[in-house]
């Protein structure tokens, strides 16, 4: 127990300071490719049409299969490695551990990429911030004035504080770096492949569902903590509990809405409505009050939000871990 806890805390010493660099090979980069690639054979061995009404429960199966073979290689080839760096020597094993703990979690990243867009918006540079929220967000960003660029990057913040960060800490927490990757594996599937477009309406139904099961306590347990950060940050903490307990569902993932309904809330904004995904608009509804006009210093308090939520979750964690190891 206390060699998990080592290694959780110096992978996530070494994301604070580090982030992913961009030429580091990533386990994640490799899990995209491979479903990508297993897609396209999958869909060629069902002989998939998008087109083709009747071939659901063939994308349903198919989807199905995706999962089970994106998870089942993925944790072979982890358990190979770790086994291999394990013979070679204990403390090489623990490296790499340590570096896959480092990989898993997205907080630096989360900030460096947010912020980009916070200091284009600084500049007046509209098109550069457009282009700066393209790399976080999945809506279309040509036409988003100022107010829809900063919302777009607080939404994408305060969703993946969850997703990119408190999730995957949970998960190795509680099973170790096996548990991160499986988290990352279905997650990762669910960001290529959980649309409800054409393309993956069935054939994505799997990793959707998947998403949701495994999500649904760490976005309810993002939310708790974040409220608890904005209590530490002076943000309004009171608002952020009426609208958690309004608008948490306002969306169609039954997680999405936890941690933006908070964030709404503290800093007593409205994020969400509608938006436009591959050239279609798409009706959401919306989370928080319009009490004042959203504006890109938000883009650092939700910033500062997801550093003390992630640490709260740490530190309570390893408590935990203490205690449970010595019960």
């Amino acid at each position: 127990m206390q060699e998990r806890i080592l290694i959780i805390c110096v992978g996530f010493l070494l994301d604070f300071l580090f982030g992913d660099p961009y030429w580091l090979w990533h386990p994640v980069r490799f899990i995209g490719k491979f479903i990508t690639w297993t897609e396209k054979f999958l869909r060629k061995g069902f002989r998939i049409r998008e087109e083709k009404e009747e071939d659901k429960q063939k994308k349903r199966f198919a989807g199905f299969l995706l999962v089970i073979i994106v998870i089942a290689v993925s944790m072979f080839i982890q358990w190979g490695l770790l086994l291999l760096a394990g013979r070679i020597h204990k403390y090489c094993q623990i490296a790499l551990e340590c570096f896959w703990c480092y990989q898993f979690l997205a907080m630096k990243s989360l900030r460096m990429e947010s912020m980009k867009v916070y200091q284009a918006l600084e500049k007046d540079d509209i098109e550069g911030a457009r282009y700066a929220v393209s790399m976080i967000v999945g809506r279309d960003t040509k036409e988003l004035d100022k107010k829809g660029i900063t919302k777009a990057a607080v939404e994408t913040v305060a969703e993946n504080t969850s997703d990119g960060v408190i999730a995957p800490l949970l998960f190795m927490l509680c099973f170790g770096v096996q548990g991160g990757l499986f988290y990352k594996a279905v997650n990762t599937m669910d960001s290529m492949v959980g649309y409800r477009n054409d393309t993956y309406q069935y054939l994505g139904t799997a990793a959707a569902k998947l998403d949701d099961i495994l999500n649904y306590i760490p976005a309810r347990v993002s939310a708790i903590f974040m409220l608890i950060a904005a209590f530490f940050q002076g943000l309004d903490y009171q608002n952020g509990i009426k609208i958690f307990c309004r608008d948490r569902y306002n969306h169609k993932s039954p997680n999405s809405a936890q941690t933006e309904a908070v964030c709404a809330g503290v800093l007593n904004v409205e994020l969400a409505g509608n938006a436009w995904y591959f050239g279609k608009l798409c009706e959401k509804p919306t989370i928080g009050d319009n009490n004042r006009e959203i504006e890109p210093k938000d883009i650092c308090k939700v910033n500062q939000l997801m550093y003390e939520t992630s640490l709260l979750t740490l530190l309570l964690g390893i408590v935990m871990l203490f205690v449970g190891g010595k019960l």
